[in-house]
């Protein structure tokens, strides 16, 4: 089906264009009434994130309305930029080069290929199967046994993550849902709208109500009240959205709740990298949210837990 002449797709494209237009509204009575001194930090970077959603809902509708060929090109274009970033933030050493060119020109795009042409079979394995076999061979070719382990380790947990996990996320477009054919962009847009709510929501209810902080170490930022508020309020918005689903409402409440959890541990996750390498971010590609994997790292973990329990459960 084209997206075009789906109308429950274009009325949720159109409720995330209300709600930005809403958001920028207010951002700019906000920096209005900020006075000659300018806004405070907060409202400044509230400012900077709502530009930058404008950005990247723009560039995912238009993929999105394109079919299957642009969603695919545009998730492994945010894979190879996250994979950058992750190979950047953990160096390695001149011998590793064969296996980086291997990762990021033969792994990375014959994985979005099997997502392009719907090979399942090849498509759940070649990553960690596959991939995970060459890469050690790779760099023992490069004959430096300097930190061995610790570097190859580094580009399969890069693969993994930046190009494996994420490459489930247009992969739901390959899902063949009974009563539901042509469909499936919905049930794409569903995860992305409910992954980024929460991490939007979880932002906001921390910063209303935030007092207790969950893991102190690894995300100062996240609170308690933040994490509640935003996951049961995320979880709402993916019950109120079953009618784009394949779901009923509480089935949609359920697959909402486990996308909010997982792109929470998700978040903590990437952050200890971040931690333990020392750094706030992974990157400076989008204004007021740091780098790419800053931005998809909830959606990298709950991609293919969402997509393996669809399959399980929807597909014959």
């Amino acid at each position: 089906m084209n997206a075009l002449r789906d109308p429950q797709l274009l009325r949720l494209l159109g409720g995330v264009l209300a709600v930005l237009v809403i958001s920028s509204v207010i951002t700019r009575v906000l920096v209005a009434r900020a006075g000659p001194a300018g806004p405070s930090p907060a409202i400044a970077n509230l400012a900077a994130r709502v530009r930058a959603w404008w950005v990247m809902v723009i560039v995912f509708a238009l993929a999105l309305l394109t079919g299957g060929t642009g969603s695919v090109v545009l998730f492994a274009l945010m894979s190879f930029m996250a994979l950058r970033e992750f190979i950047t933030l953990t160096p390695t050493r001149p011998a590793d080069h064969l296996a980086l060119f291997a990762a990021f020109f033969l792994v990375l795009p014959f994985q979005y290929v099997l997502v392009g042409i719907g090979w399942y079979g090849l498509f759940a394995v070649f990553v960690p199967v596959y991939a995970f076999v060459a890469i050690p061979i790779l760099a023992a070719v490069g004959g430096d046994v300097s930190h061995y382990l610790e570097r190859t380790a580094k580009i399969q947990w890069g693969l993994m993550v930046c190009v494996y996990f994420l490459s489930h996320v247009p992969a739901i477009l390959m899902l063949e849902i009974p009563g539901y054919a042509g469909q499936n962009a919905k049930l794409l847009l569903f995860l992305v709208l409910v992954g980024q709510s929460s991490d939007v929501l979880q932002y906001v209810w921390g910063k209303l109500l935030g007092r207790r902080k969950v893991a102190p170490v690894l995300s100062p930022s996240k609170t308690w009240e933040g994490l509640i508020g935003g996951v049961l309020s995320a979880s709402g918005l993916g019950a109120a959205l079953w009618w784009a689903t394949p779901f009923p409402w509480w089935g949609a409440a359920l697959f909402a709740l486990l996308i909010t959890l997982m792109g929470f541990f998700g978040g903590l996750v990437m952050s200890a990298i971040k931690r333990d390498r020392g750094v706030k971010d992974y990157g400076a590609l989008i204004e007021g949210h740091g780098g790419m994997m800053d931005r998809i790292d909830s959606l990298c973990f709950s991609a293919p837990v969402f997509f393996h329990l669809v399959r399980h459960f929807f597909v014959p």
